[in-house]
């Protein structure tokens, strides 16, 4: 261990948060500031930074919370094509209320020792009002500035993906280089999306995305983003959306964006239709072949949308699979 590990570590001995080792100086420096710089959040009473921490090999991994909301009405995000009382059912057979659920936004940032990745960007300062888009504060709480990413992956380009990307009209993340689908940046930015139910989105893409577009490396399945970190197709959920395999030291994770978007309803139930899914049967389809190969493989990965610290495994069960939270399997 370095001098500045152990330094470090003295310094958040006794916190809630285990973090992972510095990487560079800088990130010493940030550790030991009293309190994390707050000056980005719009909402004074915003909730303190979520973190979960642990390593994958010789990578350190850290799942952040950017932000939840509450949706009401789970069936009409969730088993949209099956009846009412039987999404309902299935919610309170899982002891979960079967009138409101929350849903949970976790970019991951993974640190190589010479990379600084981060894969998805939180929903950005828009949603700061309503104590979300913490992506920026907990960095900081994390022991990172901003400015140290050197690469921002997107697994797809949905509004709370992307919605980090630009930091008052500038780049957040302003020394890093970018990586995204060729399929999916093509969809969006096309001005077909026009008088679309697409259209929102399409407009926040040429606001977040295109004015990076020369900084991106578009990739596709099977595709480098940094050796240990590779691409998967994973389409249906939007036309071009990607998932990444981890590896390093023969240890394994993968990010699996919004393949599930609910640990029980997208889960338990992979053949139910999911509102926000663009080809609901591909989604589907996509679904089970992604953690038909989690389970079989028996590896960790983190789901954009699952209960936070959003990470576990799953086992097959019944028609579908159980989600099983991570607790210790990856602090040994």
């Amino acid at each position: 261990m370095t001098f500045l590990s152990m330094t470090r570590r003295k310094l958040l001995l006794g916190t809630a948060v285990t973090l992972a080792a510095p990487a560079i100086l800088t990130r010493t420096s940030l550790a030991q500031s009293a309190e994390p710089d707050m000056s980005m959040d719009d909402d004074a009473m915003a909730p303190p930074p979520q973190l979960k921490s642990f390593k994958i090999g010789n990578f350190s991994v850290t799942v952040i919370r950017d932000g939840k909301v509450v949706g009401e009405k789970p069936h009409e995000t969730f088993g949209t094509n099956q009846k009412p009382e039987d999404v309902a059912a299935l919610l309170e057979t899982n002891l979960l209320p079967s009138d409101k659920f929350i849903n949970s936004f976790a970019p991951t940032l993974i640190d190589t020792g010479s990379e600084v990745i981060l894969f998805d960007t939180g929903l950005g300062e828009g949603a700061r009002q309503m104590g979300n888009g913490r992506l920026l504060s907990s960095l900081m709480a994390a022991g990172y500035d901003a400015d140290q990413v050197t690469a921002v992956v997107l697994t797809h380009m949905h509004g709370d993906h992307i919605g980090g990307l630009m930091e008052g009209g500038q780049p957040a993340f302003k020394n890093a280089r970018y990586f995204a689908g060729q399929v999916e940046f093509d969809f969006w930015k096309d001005p077909a999306r026009e008088g679309t139910p697409a259209e929102g989105n399409h407009k926040m893409v040429l606001r977040n995305v295109v004015p990076l577009a020369e900084k991106i490396t578009f990739i596709k399945g099977g595709s480098t983003v940094i050796p240990g970190v590779t691409a998967i197709e994973a389409f249906g959920h939007t036309p071009g959306h990607l998932i990444f395999t981890v590896e390093s030291e023969g240890r394994r994770l993968v990010v699996t964006g919004d393949t599930a978007n609910h640990y029980v309803l997208s889960l338990q139930r992979p053949d139910w239709e999911v509102r926000f899914d663009m080809d609901k049967a591909q989604a589907a389809a996509t679904r089970k072949k992604v953690f038909d190969m989690i389970a079989a493989d028996r590896v960790p990965f983190v789901g954009y949308h699952m209960p936070f610290p959003a990470v576990g495994y799953v086992e097959k069960f019944e028609q579908g699979y159980r989600f099983i939270p991570e607790t210790y399997q990856l602090e040994l």
